[in-house]
C-alpha cells in the first residue's frame, strides 16, 4: 500500500518507520528532564500508552499496554518521581514551534472540564463545565493552543483552582499544591500563559478566546505587546470610540440594535457538523489604528495601539476568504448554529 506524506508518496512501512523514528527522537529530547533512567523509561512507556488505541487511558490499561504487572510504575511517574512539568512544557513548545512556527499564527485559549466522582482530586469542585453543559463535580483546565497554516497543537495548560478550594490550605497540602499558589481567575491563568509565549519570542499575530477571556487584563496585555486579538464579550460589555467620525458608546447590545442592516456582513467560519458555520460581523473603529503610543486614558489623542486591520482580520478568521456578503436584506441576518449564546446574548465583535 502507498501512503501520501509531506515528502511525496511512501509505502505504509516507510511511513510507520518515520513515525517510529520521530517518536524515538521525542523520547530522547525528554530524557534530560529525568534524573534516573528508570523514570525516563516509564515516561516513554506512558507516552506510548497515551498514543495507543485503547478508548480509555486508565492506569491499569496503560500498564497492560506497557507489559507491566500493575499501574504502580506509571503512578510513580505521575505522583512520586521528581521532574519539572513546566520544563516539559517548554520542551513541547519548542518542538511545536520547530514544526508549526509562522508569523501569522494564532494563539487560542479555552477551558475544558474533566468529570470526577470524588472530592480528593486537586481542584475538583461543583462548577460549570461545557463538557457536560451544566454544573457538576469536575476539574477545569485552561489550555493554550498554537494554530498556524502548518497545523495546530497544545503548548500550555493550567489547572483552575476554585476560590473556595484555595482557602482550604489543609486540602491544598494534601493534593501537593505549592504554598505560593493561590487563587487565580481563568483570564489570569490565560494571561500568564500568553506572557510566557511572548517571553519565549514565539512568532504569532493573534490571540482568540471566548467571552470568558474577553474582558480584563488579556486585552490590555495584548495591546501593550502589539498583538491582535479576537475576544468574545457578552451583550452588556461597554464600548466607546475616541475621536472617530462615527461615535460609538454603549453596551454591545444597544450598539448592535442601533446599527443599520448594511453595516453587517455574514462570514463563514468553515463547514461544521450542521453545515456552514455562519456569523454576522460588523467592523467598527474604536481607536486610532495607526497610533504609535499606547495609553489607557481615553482623554489622550491616541488612546490605543492596535495592530488590527480589517482585511487582515477577515483573512485570519475566514481561511481562504471563503465567505458570502449579504448586507442590507431587511434587518440583521440570523447567526448560524455556532452563533447562539447562552441567555440569548447577541454576538458582537467590533
Amino acid at each position: 500500500m502507498i501512503q501520501k506524506s509531506g515528502l511525496g508518496f511512501a509505502s505504509i512501512e516507510t511511513t510507520l518507520e518515520l513515525w517510529a523514528s520521530s517518536l524515538r527522537e521525542v523520547k530522547q529530547r525528554m530524557r534530560p528532564l529525568f534524573a534516573q533512567e528508570r523514570t525516563a523509561m516509564n515516561a516513554g512507556l506512558f507516552l506510548d500508552g497515551l498514543l495507543g488505541g485503547e478508548p480509555r487511558k486508565t492506569g491499569w490499561m496503560r500498564a497492560e499496554a506497557a507489559g507491566d504487572p500493575g499501574p504502580w510504575r506509571q503512578q510513580a511517574l505521575l505522583g512520586r518521581d521528581r521532574w519539572e512539568a513546566d520544563a516539559l512544557r517548554d520542551l513541547v513548545r519548542e518542538y511545536v514551534l520547530e514544526h508549526l512556527a509562522d508569523d501569522d499564527a494564532v494563539l487560542v485559549v479555552d477551558e475544558t472540564g474533566f468529570l470526577k466522582q470524588g472530592k480528593g482530586s486537586c481542584g475538583v469542585a461543583r462548577q460549570y463545565t461545557g463538557s457536560a453543559g451544566k454544573i457538576t463535580n469536575c476539574q477545569i483546565g485552561v489550555f493554550l493552543s498554537y494554530v498556524s497554516r502548518h497545523g495546530h497543537a497544545f503548548i500550555d495548560r493550567a489547572l483552575y483552582l476554585p476560590k473556595a478550594g484555595t482557602e482550604d490550605r489543609v486540602r491544598l497540602k494534601a493534593t501537593s499544591v505549592p504554598e505560593e499558589v493561590g487563587f487565580a481567575t481563568k483570564p489570569q491563568l490565560a494571561a500568564r500563559m500568553i506572557a510566557q509565549v511572548i517571553a519565549a519570542k514565539a512568532p504569532f499575530r493573534w490571540v482568540a478566546g471566548d467571552t470568558v477571556y474577553g474582558v480584563g487584563e488579556i486585552e490590555m496585555d495584548l495591546r501593550r505587546a502589539g498583538k491582535g486579538y479576537v475576544l468574545g464579550v457578552d451583550s452588556a460589555h461597554v464600548f466607546r470610540s475616541w475621536e472617530k467620525p462615527r461615535c460609538i458608546a454603549g453596551t454591545a447590545k444597544k450598539i448592535a440594535e442601533a446599527l443599520e442592516p448594511s453595516d453587517w456582513i455574514r462570514l463563514s467560519a468553515g463547514a461544521g457538523t450542521k453545515g456552514s458555520r455562519l456569523y454576522d460581523w460588523c467592523y467598527l473603529e474604536l481607536a486610532d489604528l495607526e497610533a504609535e503610543e499606547y495609553t489607557l486614558d481615553p482623554r489622550h489623542a491616541d488612546p490605543a495601539q492596535h495592530c488590527r486591520r480589517r482585511s487582515c482580520l477577515l483573512h485570519h478568521l475566514v481561511p481562504g476568504r471563503n465567505f458570502d456578503r449579504h448586507p442590507g436584506q431587511g434587518g440583521r441576518l440570523p447567526v448560524g448554529d455556532r452563533g447562539q449564546l447562552r441567555d440569548r446574548q447577541e454576538r458582537v465583535r467590533p
